[in-house]
């Protein structure tokens, strides 16, 4: 006796395998992926698994804008900044895969615990102003013309006429009008209660001079936050500051562009499920790769009693 369901069930599994053979067999990089895998060879010394899991359509250009902004030394922006730039991304992703390049390729380049952690923190930063302006509604032209007072404010150069310390929301109002010349209309809808800590996180880490990270820099990392969790206020509020720190047009291109590799990255990696700890290994593969050759391109000091 014959069940015609088995018949047409076994068909369906012989056809499922078939389909499994077909795809292994097609497993190598097709001809455009095959140059960008040899070139990831020649810059990196080897490719590193979450290249190898990125579709062959999708590698190339990954690459080549990868290589062309993130890994060129010749930028407008410098490798640290490029990095905390990512960094400032992928903490507010979040992306732990990403939080573990960036914060590695930052240090490479010269950053210090105090430049990561404050890195993190304007990310922080960034995303509790976009939330109070985006769910209390404040109205983006008006938040422009309050922009606007605030730039106008700071280029008068006028010096506080005293020191608040703030302790209340009294205190706080009066140092955010002696600050800004007035009340923007953004911190008028924080809650009460919120103010006075939400205010001295603000100046005390975006707005002061004596913090790890530059003004200028820091603007350009609020940037890259701001343009990828497309907040039009909070943009235009960091082009405003970087430029006011007297960021060029190229290093604030290059600031979004990094935010933009970045979330393009954790997407990728999230999305194709990549191995935390395979992750974490090639890493740390490239960072001790890099640290190797700038060990071997260092002068060596001359030895006791060497011929000269």
């Amino acid at each position: 006796m014959t069940y015609p369901f088995i018949e047409k069930l076994t068909g369906m599994l012989v056809g499922l395998l078939a389909l499994s053979f077909v795809g292994a067999a097609s497993a190598e990089p097709s001809a455009p992926a095959r140059p960008a895998e040899q070139d990831i060879q020649r810059t990196l010394g080897f490719v590193p698994g979450f290249f190898k899991a990125v579709p062959d359509a999708a590698l190339p250009g990954v690459w080549e804008e990868m290589k062309g902004l993130q890994l060129n030394p010749k930028t407008a922006l410098s490798g640290k900044t490029k990095e905390l730039v990512g960094l400032a991304v992928s903490a507010q992703v979040p992306c732990r895969y990403c939080i573990y390049a960036h914060t590695e390729f930052a240090k490479l380049n010269g950053a210090s615990q105090g430049e990561v952690a404050e890195a993190v923190a304007l990310a922080g930063t960034q995303r509790h102003w976009n939330t109070i302006m985006y769910g209390t509604g404040v109205d983006d032209a008006r938040f422009r013309t309050d922009l606007d007072r605030i730039v106008a404010h700071v280029k008068s150069g006028k010096s506080p006429a005293r020191s608040i310390t703030v302790i209340d929301v009294v205190t706080a109002r009066q140092d955010i009008e002696q600050t800004f010349g007035f009340v923007p209309e953004f911190l008028n809808r924080v809650p009460a209660a919120a103010l006075p800590g939400a205010w001295r996180e603000l100046k005390e880490l975006k707005l002061s001079p004596k913090t790890k990270i530059g003004g200028k820099e820091k603007a350009l990392i609020a940037l890259g936050v701001a343009s990828q969790i497309s907040s039009r206020s909070c943009v235009a509020a960091e082009l405003a500051f970087a430029k006011l720190a007297g960021a060029t047009e190229a290093e604030i291109s290059e600031a979004v562009g990094m935010a933009a590799i970045t979330r393009n990255m954790s997407t990728l990696l999230n999305g194709l499920q990549i191995d935390e700890n395979a992750f974490s290994r090639d890493i740390d593969r490239l960072v001790a790769g890099v640290k190797a050759a700038q060990a071997k391109a260092q002068p060596q000091p001359n030895r006791v009693g060497q011929n000269h």
